[in-house]
């Protein structure tokens, strides 16, 4: 057995990794890398392995930076990409809206930023890749075992992360030994809004960990309705806007849910909130749809026929028009719109307009990963670039990170040791260097007999 560590290693974008047993290759996610524009393009144009060489392919879940590059591989890759039913779902949306995306960057920036045609882009799929790779999912549901491939049986557990996400375990046959890998994908927390728990997996002897949050303990999810209505509170008396970049999966509807109990309650004042995403929208739909991913809370609302996705000030806003029109209207106003990191999207648009007014607010409500605009945004960077031009940042910034979906150090560590009496082999990926290697010491201290920081690149033999 060997596994190589193409994307997601060292890093926490780009997921894609790759397990070749019993002569066949089993591709484990393959995502868009997110960062500097020259080396994302680089990195998303150029897949490390020949796509035709890969028997079969698992997604753990719909997040860009592990499904988004698939219709790259498709284009040369004609086998089955297996998920479970809501992952398959929310792809047939978020990836033709990543295709869209790309395809209006690109007019853009060609019309606006390139000087040279030399220095025109195009982008990396189209709409006919998309809908290609589409008709090659297998979608199966959780706790359903499935043969992957000769001696592989793969089953699906609640990763409790975004809707649909899902450990992968397999269970090995090679050479007459039996092996249990288990692949966490992005793994969720305890207790939050909308999901049920992440399944803690026992009798792992390999395992693929990610670590996000490997050295850093979340604030209370408690917590975090109180900040953002702080936050309403500050920017209705400003008469300014709340601008909050939201991941379209799973963000989006828990900010959404957190604005229905606390308009419902009576926590905030009213005002207009204006989904600015056709994705988040398309994809708060889906999770009507998928009642099997809901926790008992949820359910429950559903069952009395009210709508936790929705209230009366809420507004989607669905046209180019529309969006525009936003931009002439006076607060206070809330703002939801994509990307979460603010690399592409309406977000930018919203940023473009609004960054340099003190009177707004920006609301960080997820991880920003190096190298992005969100994250220069929460370094709170004087200048930064939009759309290739600098901006003054003026407006204030703030950050809640109570609602992060990745379990933090406590929940990593409790989903690894799970299998502390059978695990020789912990490979932690998705997760930046600081956070892995701390986490790596802190489990080896526990008592886990081999753990590895891998790198992009890397492969190792088994």
């Amino acid at each position: 057995m060997r596994i190589y560590f193409f994307g997601g290693a060292g890093e926490v974008t780009g997921s894609m990794h790759m397990i070749e047993v019993n002569g066949k290759r089993i591709l484990m996610d393959c995502g868009l890398y997110q960062g500097h524009r020259e080396e994302a393009n680089r990195l998303n144009r150029n897949l490390p392995f020949a796509p035709r060489n890969v028997d079969v392919m698992l997604l753990s879940h719909a997040h860009i930076d592990h499904s988004g590059n698939i219709p790259s591989l498709c284009k040369n890759y004609d086998g089955d990409i297996v998920s479970t039913l809501a992952t398959r779902d929310l792809c047939a949306v978020m990836l033709m809206d990543s295709a869209h995306i790309q395809e209006k960057d690109a007019e853009f920036f060609n019309k606006k930023i390139a000087k040279n045609p030399e220095d025109e882009i195009t982008p990396v799929y189209n709409y006919d890749d998309v809908s290609k790779c589409l008709e090659q999912f297998i979608a199966i549901n959780y706790g359903r075992p499935y043969r992957l491939a000769d001696g592989v049986t793969l089953t699906f557990h609640d990763a409790g992360h975004v809707l649909g996400s899902s450990v992968a375990v397999l269970d090995i046959q090679e050479n007459g030994k039996t092996y249990r890998l288990v692949y966490s994908g992005d793994l969720g927390r305890k207790q939050i809004p909308i999901l049920n728990d992440p399944t803690l997996i026992s009798g792992a002897d390999i395992m693929l960990l990610e670590s996000t949050y490997g050295n850093r303990v979340h604030d209370p999810i408690e917590i975090a309705d109180n900040h953002l209505a702080e936050a309403v509170h500050t920017i209705y008396e400003r008469k300014g806007k709340l601008i909050i970049p939201t991941f379209a999966l799973e963000r989006t509807q828990e900010i959404l849910y957190s604005f229905h109990k606390l308009l419902k309650t009576g926590r905030i004042p009213r005002l207009p909130v204006y989904v600015d995403s056709p994705l988040a929208i398309k994809v708060t739909d889906i999770f009507r749809l998928h009642p099997e991913c809901f926790d008992e809370e949820i359910l429950s609302l559903f069952e009395n026929r009210e709508d936790p996705f929705d209230f009366p000030e809420l507004q989607m806003v669905r046209s180019k028009e529309e969006s525009q029109g936003l931009n002439e209207e006076s607060g206070p106003m809330v703002i939801l719109s994509a990307s979460g990191m603010c690399e592409g999207g309406r977000i930018l648009h919203h940023l473009r307009n609004n960054i340099s007014d003190p009177n707004n607010m920006i609301l960080i409500v997820g991880y920003q990963a190096k190298h992005t605009l969100g994250r220069r945004i929460v370094e709170r960077q004087p200048r930064v670039r939009i759309f290739g031009l600098e901006h003054d940042l003026e407006a204030e910034v703030r950050i809640i990170n109570a609602y992060s979906g990745h379990a933090d150090k406590n929940g990593l560590d409790a989903f690894a040791l799970a299998s502390k009496d059978t695990l020789q082999k912990l490979f932690l990926v998705h997760g930046e260097s600081d956070q892995s290697e701390a986490m790596a010491e802190r489990l080896r201290g526990q008592g886990i007999r081999e753990v590895r920081v891998p790198q992009r690149g890397e492969y190792v033999d088994l």
